[in-house]
């Protein structure tokens, strides 16, 4: 029996899988008793007034409001750095962008590969590239599509060009699937599915492929279309229509992702990004995957689910604020050491504690960021101690650990 999808992650000891077939039989039972209440059926899709979406638009204007409002302070600092620094901070958060949303989907990314290759295409000097893969390329080709072609229409075609794109191989993991099509459900129905086998939940169950030309053809005519909703609104929408029709067998939830950001950008005005919602997402991915769920089985009001998605945007922004002050913290801490000769060892791991290194800088952790033997990880951190640059931490001998000069990082903020 074959996965249709192996997208979703672990979150708290719950790993989501979008499976299909036999093996959800014994799902059903328990799915039985999760039918909404609102009629009688169980999923939006099955409604009578499906896909007319509906929403509390007064109870949502202040959301609206508030992260416009932290748009507008995020943009107007953005507007005083300057272009190099601009670079910088898009090049941040596009990597944080790439990384996390192939994270909420149990995939995890080599960092510095997707940072080399956004950089790449952004035309960003970042020095040495790392190697990068066929797959990293592909994640990347799709989040730079969405958001710098924002403008453009989105059709089958491009839908299907992203999904090539994420798996080049033709293979999702192990398992073998339809590449550039939708779902065919040979094997059962399209369903998200979590526990063990024999123990399984369904969280919500998709429209049968037969119905997907129709279903498609609606919302893309809805997406690319005049609206009628406020922008930030239909960012929204977009993202909750793709995942309820979840048309793919496997990379749904990447593309309803790319989906809403290429509408968060249209509702900017801006195909440059600053804000990551994946990441935000991929901090709160539980409380995603439950009002997800808990929308897939009410009614059309989807005033719950916008009003989650307009607090989560909002949460990014303000995220992007710290991203930004990390990059000018940076900017101006090599400024301060501009004249201090280094090799580009030690300015590589000082990059590494500049983006916030976790845990403890040892001189065996050194020696295995900048890839050399620990005599010459301890001539690097010396040096740096005797210029000023680095101060030892409190314990001693093997427990020594190296961080910044807090009074030169200090000075070196903004």
């Amino acid at each position: 029996m074959r996965h249709c999808e192996d997208t979703d992650a672990v979150n708290d000891g719950l790993f989501l899988r979008t499976i299909c077939g036999e093996r959800l039989a014994c799902a059903e039972i328990e799915a039985d008793n999760l039918r909404m209440n609102s009629g009688d059926y169980k999923y939006i899709w099955q409604a009578s007034d499906w896909p007319n979406w509906r929403f509390d638009l007064a109870e949502l204007a202040g959301l609206m409001a508030d992260v416009s409002r932290a748009q507008g302070l995020l943009i107007g600092r953005l507007a005083d750095i300057g272009m190099s620094l601009c670079d910088q901070a898009s090049l941040a958060i596009l990597t944080e962008d790439v990384v996390k949303t192939s994270e909420i989907e149990g995939e995890r990314l080599n960092v510095e590969s997707v940072r080399s290759s956004i950089a790449r295409r952004l035309g960003v000097d970042i020095g040495a590239l790392a190697p990068v893969d066929r797959h990293v390329e592909g994640v990347v080709e799709m989040v730079l599509d969405a958001t710098a072609n924002c403008h453009a229409p989105v059709s089958q075609e491009r839908l299907f060009s992203w999904h090539a794109a994420l798996f080049p191989t033709g293979y999702s993991g192990l398992s073998k699937i339809t590449v550039g099509g939708w779902r065919d459900d040979a094997n059962g129905p399209m369903q998200v599915v979590s526990g063990s086998i024999g123990r399984q939940r369904v969280h919500f169950e998709a429209p049968p492929a037969e119905r997907l030309d129709t279903e498609l053809c609606q919302f893309l005519d809805w997406l690319n279309g005049p609206s009628k909703e406020p922008p930030l609104i239909k960012a929204g929408l977009g993202h909750l229509w793709f995942v309820t029709l979840h048309p793919f067998e496997d990379g749904n939830g990447r593309i309803a992702r790319a989906i809403g950001d290429l509408l968060l950008a249209r509702a900017d005005g801006s195909s440059r990004r600053f804000y990551s919602l994946s990441a935000q997402i991929q901090r709160e991915r539980k409380a995603y995957y439950d009002i997800l769920e808990r929308t897939q089985k009410r009614s059309m009001d989807v005033t719950e689910w916008l009003a989650w998605f307009l607090n989560t945007l909002h949460d990014a922004v303000d995220q992007a604020q710290q991203t930004l002050n990390t990059v000018l913290s940076k900017a101006r801490f090599w400024q301060c050491w501009a004249t201090t000769p280094m090799n580009q060892r030690q300015i590589k791991v000082l990059n590494k504690l500049l983006d916030g290194f976790e845990g403890k800088l040892t001189s065996s952790k050194w020696a295995s960021i900048a890839r050399c033997s620990p005599d010459t990880a301890l001539r690097d951190i010396n040096d740096l101690l005797a210029r000023g640059v680095l101060q030892k931490t409190d314990a001693g001998g093997r427990s020594t650990g190296y961080v910044l000069n807090p009074v030169k990082a200090e000075s070196a903020r903004y």
